[in-house]
């Protein structure tokens, strides 16, 4: 991005940030054409503008664009809009939905989890002396088996607003078993960071055990806190300035679990479940409003800045069975755990499957977690690359699956998520009813 004279990186970053959003955007209309949640264009741009495609093109563009020293800069905005991402992806998840089904909900959530989790671990155990990193065959395990059982509960929420299916007993569901899911793999995830990053087994510990007493003065001090202080807020004039506040405190929060030794991205989701949900009215989009729109303006950084690490040109024949072998076990895993129980819960069959192929949704949540394990060096850059593919794929077949099986409302432009708390009531009680149908079987 040479011009007359040298520029200044901070030019080349803003220069290279407008690119990243443009490109985003204009890939939107695509996606709603091939009934595709906006992350999967995202994603996809983000891979077109590294080496896997523009760098196909002579002059070595992605060097050009993006040169080695820009490069940092936009890992830290990229981090921001990701930081920005998880606090409000804890913040939307809410306890209400397991309310009355608790039981049913969490045995399907433990089972979608723990079945992709098991395959992916074996897998892994086959793939490590190929595909392992710096960190050893334990953290390589635990990480790929975290992997294949992550379900991106945002884009979930997307796809069942944009299907209609937001408001039936399998979108109900699919949402409460995602928010469970979301907290277990970030748990697991916690576990796997310290395993990589220890340097023995007491520092395992160390980290762990620093993690659970964060979380418990997240729960038992700050949350309590939070809520006491939110409810003292003023006109909307000085709630005005909230948003400000808050959003630090899930930078801080994330500087916390970064020193304790996990990751930034935990505290941020931590801060985000510690914040409360019933608000008074227009307080709680005084504050998510704002913070949504910057995150929203820089999360597309983070896919340029992960699609730059992605390279198809490195992947030869034994890499594509391997690619192969993983989404038959990511798929798999996740149809088998989700299905099974969701049968045996009673719902019908077809039902069973829609609520499976729903469970396979990744998205965004697991490029954070691939993310993670690349710049922790649990995986190799094939693996990764592998692991991307795996994420677009799975997410990509929901809407035209769900088309398929006919458990979608013809193209629902105008869905919208409900209020908190604004659950269509037959949906909740079909789904409490299946749920004791379930518990009396057993």
């Amino acid at each position: 991005m040479a011009g007359p004279h040298a520029l200044p990186l901070d030019a080349i970053v803003m220069a290279d940030i407008a690119i990243v959003l443009l490109a985003g955007a204009g890939v939107l209309a695509l996606a709603r054409r091939l009934r595709q949640p906006p992350v999967i264009g995202e994603i996809a741009v983000g891979i077109a503008l590294g080496p896997s495609v523009l760098g196909l093109l002579p002059g070595d563009l992605p060097q050009r664009i993006f040169p080695d020293e820009a490069r940092p800069l936009l890992s830290a905005v990229a981090q921001l809009g990701l930081l920005l991402f998880m606090f409000l992806a804890g913040w939307e998840l809410d306890g209400a939905m397991l309310r009355g089904r608790q039981r049913a909900v969490i045995s399907m959530a433990s089972s979608a989890m723990a079945v992709p989790f098991a395959l992916g671990a074996g897998l892994a155990v086959l793939l490590a002396a190929e595909y392992g990193g710096e960190t050893g065959t334990s953290a390589f395990v635990l990480y790929l088996g975290t992997a294949m059982s992550i379900t991106a509960f945002p884009v979930l929420a997307r796809i069942l607003s944009d299907s209609g299916m937001i408001r039936t007993p399998v979108g109900v569901l699919a949402m409460a078993c995602a928010a469970i899911g979301d907290v277990m793999a970030w748990c697991l995830l916690v576990v796997v960071v310290a395993v990589a990053e220890a340097d023995g087994g007491g520092r395992v510990v160390e980290v762990i055990v620093l993690t659970v007493l964060y979380a418990l003065v997240m729960a038992l001090v700050v949350r309590p806190f939070l809520r006491w202080a939110l409810h003292r807020a003023g006109e909307r004039a000085a709630a005005g300035r909230l948003f400000t506040v808050v959003g630090a405190g899930a930078l801080l929060s994330s500087y916390v679990t970064s020193w304790i030794g996990t990751h930034a991205i935990f505290g941020a989701f931590a801060f985000g479940l510690a914040m409360p949900r019933q608000l008074r009215q227009g307080l709680r989009e005084s504050i998510e409003e704002p913070l949504s729109k910057v995150g929203t303006l820089l999360l597309p950084v983070f896919f340029i800045v992960t699609g730059l690490s992605v390279d198809f040109g490195s992947l030869g024949w034994s890499d594509l069975a391997v690619l192969a072998a993983i989404l038959a076990v990511a798929v798999a895993g996740k149809l088998v755990g989700a299905m099974v129980p969701a049968r045996l819960a009673g719902l019908r069959w077809r039902e069973a499957t829609a609520f499976g192929v729903l469970m396979n949704t990744r998205g965004l949540t697991e490029l954070v977690i691939l993310d993670v394990g690349r710049r922790l060096g649990v995986i190799d850059a094939r693996l990764f690359a592998i692991m991307v593919v795996m994420a677009l794929v799975t997410t990509a077949m929901a809407g035209p699956l769900l088309h398929l099986l006919g458990v979608t409302d013809p193209p629902a432009d105008t869905a919208r998520l409900p209020a908190q708390g604004g659950r269509d009531a037959r949906a909740d009680e079909e789904l409490t009813a299946a749920g004791t149908r379930g518990d009396a079987a057993k």
